[in-house]
């Protein structure tokens, strides 16, 4: 679509002269125009994300060298005729590809929701008649019609508008809905001061409007933000960096060692060369894990499940583990941290601060003085506010449910709120008492005034009520109402209320009323846009603070995940006192370190890497800003998370280590940027994830410290027999067995596995921290060689006691797959004793895989197609005891170790 120049600036330009720029009229396009825009604009819809193929996604779940090698193992399998070997081999690697493919669509399959916020219907005029049309039909110069409820289709110059508010959080992370008008604002007014413009995707809350279409598709402020997302490029996990980095170790280090034994073998031994590559195959078989990709999936394919029942979301598996990693969050205020509905929460009268319990759209909630239930006289006084609040307000509240569905502006919705708090019924209120005219708010003089009948006992016919900003009700107020009479208003003492609430975070409205006998709203000036109010006897009231208020859960939320050494901090477009205020209130660190947008802008990239994870909050923040601290605090090597709900969330959210989105009021920019939702919206579901991510971490460096051992093992028993000509104690197919009966069945029980109890008082992982530690890596060699030991003892001992080679095998055979069943109890902690009823039984996964593999060893031993198929043979007692004998002295064998190696040879955390 072509970029029209003229749309930069049209917010300085007068609407007349925009008109004039855009080819357009009042009563809006010709059909004509209409058509020959619609070929040179294209249609106002935004370019959708470029999606991967079904096939690409299969393919990718293919895409590590593990799998390559094994690919490799199993066409040399086939091309020397061992057809069983080679598709045993392959369909293990299909079957995993087969099962990453399905879990990351079913993830994909759980977010399918509406993908477009422009796919609207809207009202627009041309030819001078009113018609509803599809909002991606709208081109360049179209006249819109907007009332409350309607979301704004395009980029709109305003030039008609009645007592009309926005809320525009999505796009600027603004808590309050801002109130427009129709003049030109400077030219380098930023975004939030734009106030004679509506933006594609904000939300209508009062009034009504008509706009020029100046902007469509990706040339709105929306669009601009995709363009942004569309090239921001998303990092790689540590996870998959880490697991990367041993593929690629444990690949080399396997053909060097399958390499150097053929060799050694041919040369040395003059093994024939067929036999050779069978034994090189069976070795490269043994060592290479090939159940890891498998249980990899798994275990994060359960985490996705458990986060599921906990209202997370994953969009892509190894985003669970990430989470596990997150040493700082980014987390918008408003909608994440705060409930994004505002609250009165502090009413100033005359009798002193009374303080409203409740949050939210619901009528719940108590008024009280010093924690005391109110007098007569504050009760009188906080009901004669209450009625003002009603009166003066053009929003209402469907009461069908609680909470209360609101129609119109949050703030208003607040009062409406607050006087059904007070004992009223707002509703019945609207009806009884009829407005007779109004003055409807304008930022430009700053109040709304209604007119109404008077209350029984006034000495005039009319009352005239005001509500705005404290700084204009208080210029035309002389006098404060109370039960009693009017007292004299001591200014100084006003302003210190109104202070002392905005220190809070609270935005404050002023209530004032004045009789009059006169049936209009007059005006001294009434060629002047604003009117002038000065004649009228103004009685203050009182105030009102309102807020969005935190999240009841947050600021739990917030302290448990300072315990667990995460870093919280709130970015927000918000001012900086009020988004200080709502620091304070959530728990952030003490005292709070508070930078602005503009003043991150300004720092050196240097200067702040070094203090990005200092800082607490940051304050009227864009999209830019977001990215640059985000980036910021991965150059200083943070895993960090970022949360959002908005369209300016999003190229953060992408960019970062994890973005989670909102999945009640989240824009479907951000969740499709994000690699996780939290369903209820609630921040603490991220604790709850962290853990889960944690677990799943603890539990995949479980299952590669019970994998690596078993498979090396393996490879060493068969190259101690080629470095000491004898014949192979276990044969290329019986280590297939062994592989495809005993690695991915008895390593699965390890994901199932709670958290360790600690878990959450850690310190997060290190983005370059080692996925083995170096006990973990000695425990990985000591119990290699111990399988190694066992396996060559027990099968010389088998044939100097019966010298049946088959029957000498089928004992290795056994001991091994025994001796990997003791080592998944003690792999249930890696660093503590298992020697123990609970490290033993509180598992059930890990008994049940303990059983069923023992059934599967007692078919290979006595069933004879068996024998036909793997070479074995029947055992007798004598067998099954130094079979289990060695089993169990292998099994203190490795706890003695666990407890030893860690207190004389390493330092290592407990897990």
């Amino acid at each position: 679509m072509t970029d029209p120049a003229f749309s930069f600036d049209v917010h300085a330009q007068p609407a007349e002269q925009v008109f004039n720029t855009v080819d357009s009229q009042p009563d809006g396009l010709s059909h004509e125009q209409v058509q020959l825009r619609h070929q040179q604009y294209g249609a106002n819809r935004l370019t959708p994300a470029v999606g991967e193929s079904p096939w690409v996604k299969f393919f990718r779940q293919f895409n590590n060298v593990l799998i390559y090698v094994l690919l490799v193992a199993a066409t040399m399998s086939w091309l020397l005729g061992r057809w069983t070997d080679g598709t045993v081999i392959f369909a293990v690697v299909i079957i995993n590809g087969i099962f990453g493919f399905l879990q990351e669509g079913k993830a994909e399959q759980a977010l399918a929701s509406i993908r477009s916020m422009l796919r609207v219907h809207t009202h627009v005029l041309r030819d001078g008649v009113r018609q509803q049309i599809d909002a991606e039909e709208l081109t360049l110069g179209d006249v819109v019609l907007l009332e409350s409820g309607d979301r704004v289709p395009a980029d709109l110059r305003l030039f008609e508008g009645i007592n009309l508010a926005v809320q525009e959080s999505a796009l600027t992370g603004e808590s309050f809905s801002v109130q427009k008008q129709t003049d030109p604002v400077r030219v380098d007014a930023p975004l939030a001061e734009r106030f004679c413009m509506l933006y594609a995707g904000t939300l209508v809350t009062q009034g009504r409007a008509r706009g020029i279409t100046v902007n469509i598709g990706d040339n709105t402020e929306i669009g601009k933000i995709g363009s942004m997302l569309r090239s921001v490029e998303p990092l790689t996990t540590p996870l998959m960096k880490q697991l990367g980095d041993l593929g690629t170790t444990l690949t080399k280090a396997i053909l060097i060692l399958t390499g150097l034994t053929f060799f050694f073998g041919w040369i040395w031994r003059a093994y024939p060369i067929d036999e050779l590559f069978m034994a090189a195959v069976g070795l490269a078989v043994a060592a290479i894990p090939e159940g890891l990709p498998a249980v990899i999936t798994i275990t994060l394919a359960i985490g996705v499940q458990r986060m599921a029942n906990h209202n997370a979301i994953i969009r892509r598996l190894p985003a669970v583990e990430t989470l596990g990693s997150v040493s700082v969050i980014c987390t918008d205020k408003t909608g994440t941290l705060t409930r994004n509905e505002m609250s009165a929460q502090s009413v100033q009268i005359h009798q002193g601060e009374l303080a409203v319990s409740g949050v939210g759209y619901s009528p719940l909630g108590d008024i009280t003085s010093a924690q005391k239930a109110l007098n007569d006289t504050q009760q009188l006084t906080l009901q004669r506010l209450a009625v003002a609040a009603v009166l003066c307000n053009d929003a209402r509240f469907d009461q069908k449910t609680i909470p209360w569905q609101l129609h119109g502006d949050p703030t208003e919705g607040a009062l409406l709120i607050l006087a059904a708090k007070a004992g009223l019924d707002p509703a019945a209120i609207q009806q009884s008492i009829p407005r007779l005219a109004e003055i409807p708010f304008e930022s430009t003089h700053g109040y709304m005034a209604t007119l109404h009948p008077s209350p029984e006992g006034s000495t005039q016919p009319y009352q005239l009520l005001l509500k705005g900003a404290p700084e204009k009700i208080l210029q035309f107020c002389t006098q404060v109402w109370t039960p009693t009479g009017f007292l004299p208003l001591e200014l100084t003492e006003w302003q210190q209320a109104i202070d002392h609430f905005a220190a809070r975070g609270q935005r404050v409205l002023a209530l004032a009323e004045a009789e009059t006998s006169n049936p209009f709203i007059s005006t001294a000036h009434q060629t002047q846009t604003t009117p002038d109010l000065t004649c009228y006897p103004f009685t203050l009231l009182g105030l009102v603070g309102i807020m969005d208020p935190p999240r009841e859960e947050a600021h739990l939320a917030i302290m448990q995940c300072r315990q667990a050494g995460i870093h919280v901090i709130m970015v927000t477009g918000d001012h900086a006192s009020t988004a200080t205020a709502i620091g304070s209130q959530l728990g952030l660190n003490e005292p709070l370190t508070v930078i602005t947008g503009s003043e991150l802008e300004q720092m050196p990239a240097e200067e702040l890497q070094a203090k990005a994870a200092h800082i607490d909050i940051v304050a009227r923040a864009t999209p830019t800003h977001k990215l640059k601290l985000v980036s910021a605090l991965q150059a200083d090597h943070h895993v960090v998370a970022m949360t959002g709900d908005g369209v300016n969330d999003a190229p953060a959210l992408k960019r970062a280590d994890i973005g989670v989105a909102m999945g009640k009021k989240g824009t479907e920019a951000a969740k499709e940027a994000a690699e996780m939702v939290l369903a209820d919206d609630n921040f603490a579901t991220l604790r709850t994830a962290v853990l889960e991510g944690r677990t799943v971490y603890d539990n995949l460096r479980k299952a590669l410290v019970f994998l690596l051992p078993t498979n090396g093992g393996q490879a060493l028993v068969m190259i101690a027999a080629i470095l000491l000509g004898i014949t192979l104690p276990i044969t290329p197919v019986q280590i297939l067995w062994v592989n495809m009966v005993s690695a991915i069945t008895l390593s699965l029980p390890l994901v199932f596995d709670q958290a360790a109890p600690n878990l959450m008082q850690r310190s997060p992982r290190q983005s370059h921290e080692a996925l083995l530690e170096p006990v973990l890596l000695f425990r990985i060699a000591f119990v290699s060689v111990l399988l190694m030991i066992a396996t060559l003892v027990i099968y010389h001992w088998s044939m100097l006691h019966h010298a049946d080679l088959a029957r000498a095998r089928t004992v290795a055979i056994n001991c091994l797959v025994g001796a990997e069943m003791v080592y998944l109890i003690s792999c249930r902690s890696l660093l503590n004793s298992t020697f123990s009823v609970r490290g033993w039984l509180d598992n059930g996964y890990a008994l049940l895989a303990i059983f069923l593999l023992s059934l599967l060893q007692l078919a290979l031993t006595y069933l004879p197609f068996m024998h036909l198929l793997f070479g074995t043979d029947g055992l007798d007692l004598q067998d099954w005891i130094m079979i289990v004998s060695s089993c169990l002295l292998l099994y203190l064998l490795m706890e003695v170790e666990k407890q030893l190696t860690p207190r004389f040879l390493f330092r290592s955390k407990k897990a």
